[in-house]
C-alpha cells in the first residue's frame, strides 16, 4: 500500500473512533446529566454522568493548561512514531494500537479544549472502578495492547527503524 493511503486510512480509523467516543459523550450529557444512574447489571455497571477536570482516576484535577500540553506531546509523538514504522505485516498491530491510543487521547483532549473538562459515563460499581469514557477504553486497551506486542510479539529488532544507527545504513 503507498503511504499516503495508509496514512488516510489511518487518519479515517483515528476520525472514526474520535466520532464514536465525542457521540457517547454527547449521548451521556443528553440522557445523564443531572439524572440518576442508569444501571445495566444492578449493582454492578452503570452509566453515571461525570465532569472530570483531571487526568486517568481523576488524578491532576484542576491541571487543564498542563494537560492540554502533555496531550499535545503524547500526539505529537505517536503521530511521529506512526509515520515511522514500516509498512509491513508484522508491524500492523503496532500501527493500529498507535491510531486506539491517538483516538483516545483526541476524544479526551477535544473534551479538556472545548469544555474545560471530560465526560466520564461508565462506571463499575461491583469495583469501584473510577468512572471512564470510551476515549479511555482506547488508550487503555490500546497501552495494554502495546506491552503484549512488546512483551510476547516484537523481538528487539523489529525496532531498529527508530535507531538512528539503522537508518545511516539504510541510506
Amino acid at each position: 500500500m503507498k503511504p499516503g493511503a495508509r496514512y488516510i486510512k489511518a487518519l479515517l480509523a483515528v476520525l472514526v473512533l474520535i466520532a464514536a467516543d465525542q457521540l457517547t459523550k454527547h449521548l451521556a450529557v443528553v440522557y445523564l446529566k443531572g439524572k440518576s444512574s442508569v444501571y445495566l447489571i444492578k449493582d454492578a455497571l452503570c452509566f453515571r454522568y461525570l465532569e472530570n477536570n483531571g487526568s486517568a482516576f481523576s488524578l491532576m484535577q484542576g491541571k487543564q493548561s498542563f494537560l492540554i500540553l502533555f496531550t499535545i506531546a503524547v500526539l505529537a509523538v505517536l503521530v511521529w512514531l506512526y509515520l515511522k514504522v514500516p509498512d509491513t505485516r508484522r508491524m500492523r498491530p503496532l500501527r493500529v494500537v498507535l491510531v486506539m491510543i491517538c483516538a483516545g487521547a483526541a476524544g479526551n483532549f477535544i473534551d479538556r479544549v472545548s469544555q474545560g473538562y471530560v465526560v466520564d459515563f461508565i462506571y463499575f460499581e461491583l469495583i469501584n472502578f473510577p468512572v471512564f469514557n470510551v476515549a479511555d477504553i482506547f488508550v487503555t486497551v490500546g497501552a495494554a495492547l502495546l506491552v503484549v506486542l512488546i512483551l510476547f510479539y516484537y523481538k528487539d529488532s523489529d525496532f531498529d527503524f527508530l535507531s538512528r544507527r539503522q537508518q545511516k545504513a539504510d541510506r
